[in-house]
């Protein structure tokens, strides 16, 4: 059994979480700006399906990234090199939102429906939540948006319209936080796509430790803006 949360409990310790399904730690509670910052902080995230309750996880292990350990393949760093694309920051965090809610191939259905767009676009409008968008020709091709908190950046989601459109996005969104001292990203679940990137697993105890650090750093509710070093 889970604890049902009101709008007014506190989140239950890590360590009761499930172990089958995976890190499903609580149920209920709401979506408000302040319940996420939270959770976020405390390394819980919302995952439900549209008409279902509330579902608050911290798996254990950890799908995370450190920016000193990005991978670039061949064929993404040609991509990058090109420079057919611009990259903007913020500047249509909404869109963004929506088109990673759009069904995948193979897919019926989306975890990013109206009440998760809505609590997301308020976390956006406080300063705290963040998209990383590739446009071509003034057109929104791909994009990523999470999270940051102190040095600590939560990816969300992200989607392609054309190949290499949401790796471009992560891998400048990797190297700007780098310049900026955050020292961990965190993934959420394991995926053969973040781990080609460099993603990999650790156990949750160690998340919570790094997590416990870089939240602390003051943070930055300001509008983003990225400069633009080459990508190596």
């Amino acid at each position: 059994m889970i604890p049902w949360l009101t709008p007014e409990s506190p989140f239950p310790p890590l360590n009761t979480a499930l172990t089958t399904p995976n890190g499903l730690l609580a149920a209920g509670g709401d979506l408000s700006p302040q319940r996420l910052i939270e959770a976020y902080r405390r390394g819980i995230f919302p995952w439900f399906n549209e008409g279902e309750p509330i579902l608050w996880w911290s798996p254990d292990p950890r799908m995370v990234l450190f920016p000193s350990e990005l991978k670039i393949s061949r064929s993404l760093s040609k991509a990058l090199k090109k420079g057919n694309y611009e990259i903007r920051v913020d500047s249509a965090f909404s869109q963004v939102v929506q088109d990673c809610a759009k069904p995948r191939k193979g897919r019926s259905g989306t975890w990013i429906h109206a009440e998760m767009i809505s609590a997301y676009v308020a976390l956006h409008e406080m300063g705290f939540a963040h998209s990383v968008e590739v446009w071509t020709d003034s057109e929104l091709m791909g994009g990523l948006y999470g999270v940051a908190q102190g040095r600590m950046f939560f990816g969300e989601s992200m989607f392609s319209r054309v190949p290499d459109a949401s790796k471009i996005a992560f891998v400048h969104l990797i190297k700007q936080l780098e310049r900026r001292g955050f020292r961990m990203i965190d993934c959420q679940m394991k995926t053969a796509h973040l781990a080609s990137l460099g993603g990999r697993e650790i156990p949750r105890k160690e998340f919570s430790q790094i997590l416990k650090e870089l939240v602390n750093y003051p943070d930055r509710t300001e509008k983003w803006c990225f400069d633009h070093e080459p990508i190596e």
